[in-house]
């Protein structure tokens, strides 16, 4: 008797995005529930994946990691119907990194829906550890927590506080998302992208609205001094490179975003400023539970964040187009149940 199959979003090779069928779940690990999708957010890593361009992954792929569920089957201090958010980083627990509480880290991580196959699909198995309850949240708010609590992380790591001033570089989701937990901590945030049309749309829909098209013109708004945290999250290694001489003396220069280059600076600029220079991965459970509780308080907009809700069906239809031209996105989530 063969096993009963449900329809998931599979990557089958580089431009070629389908709805396959993949086995339903049957032995559950000790350790493990099962859950069935409520909601799934494309992510860039998406887009690189279905473009062929990340380095990391065997296809095909069932993709999706920025997920919402609720528990189908009791156990593991879950009921059946509780709401949650999946943390999608598996950890190893025995590492280096995970000794001393950096799962996010960890030497032997496996990433859902790029190093194992993801969330887009009815149901999915996940560590119980893995699972944080969404109590207070929607489905669709649920699934946004993931890529929030990048950002949130490195506004963590940069220990960045009230009063101090920041330029966040790369005004797409996830610089978004930093600028505005750097916000939170009660920092005076700028932006600069060299799209003026992502800069007003920042302005627009979260109040950021100093913003810049040139590195030169955001030092020039300090007088020449530089900001306090820069953060980069543009995913180029020039925009990295350039992003050194924006740190004031004393600063701060965190890298959110991951590029393949060899990047290069100029030690004496470094050394004079004693600049810090600190690299963010992932995010750990504080930063997921940060992110939660800016959505239960009302600090964090989710419709503002998000650009449209649309079904599995639809996905297979645009997500070529979506992928071409995200200059207008912030996040699209797939609904897949409530």
């Amino acid at each position: 008797m063969s096993a009963p199959m449900m329809q998931s979003g599979v990557v089958v090779e580089p431009g070629h995005f389908a709805l396959e069928p993949r086995p339903i779940p049957q032995d559950i690990p000790d350790g493990w529930v099962l859950i069935d999708i409520c909601a799934v957010g494309l992510c860039g890593t998406d887009y690189h994946i279905l473009e062929g361009k990340h380095p990391f992954l065997n296809y095909p792929r069932v993709i999706g990691h920025e997920l919402s569920g609720r528990v189908a089957k009791q156990g593991n201090g879950w009921s059946v119907g509780d709401l949650v958010v999946v943390n999608p980083y598996l950890s190893c627990g025995t590492c280096r990194a995970c000794d001393r509480g950096k799962p996010n880290c960890c030497s032997n991580i496996e990433v859902l829906g790029v190093h194992r196959d993801g969330g887009l699909t009815a149901q999915l198995i996940v560590p119980a550890g893995n699972l944080y309850p969404a109590d207070g949240l929607t489905p669709l708010q649920a699934a946004m927590v993931e890529f929030l609590a990048i950002g949130a992380h490195a506004v963590q790591r940069s220990e960045v506080g009230q009063g101090d001033t920041v330029l966040v570089t790369g005004v797409g989701p996830i610089g978004i998302g930093t600028a505005l937990f750097a916000r939170l901590k009660g920092a005076e945030v700028a932006l600069l992208d060299l799209s003026p049309a992502r800069l007003n749309m920042a302005a627009d829909r979260f109040g950021f609205d100093q913003g810049f098209v040139s590195i030169d013109d955001a030092i020039g708004s300090t007088k020449g001094d530089g900001f306090d945290v820069v953060y980069d999250a543009t995913g180029h290694g020039g925009a990295i490179e350039a992003g050194f001489a924006a740190v004031a003396h004393g600063g701060t220069y965190t890298l959110v975003s991951v590029v393949k280059d060899t990047l290069s600076f100029s030690d004496p600029e470094f050394h004079k400023r004693e600049m810090r220079l600190i690299g963010s991965r992932n995010a750990l459970k504080a930063d997921f539970d940060w992110v939660m509780s800016a959505f239960r308080d009302g600090l964090i907009d989710a419709d503002a964040l998000c650009s449209s809700v649309i079904s599995m069906d639809t996905l297979v239809k645009t997500f070529g187009d979506l992928a071409k031209d995200r200059a207008d996105l912030i996040k699209v989530i797939i609904q897949l149940g409530e």
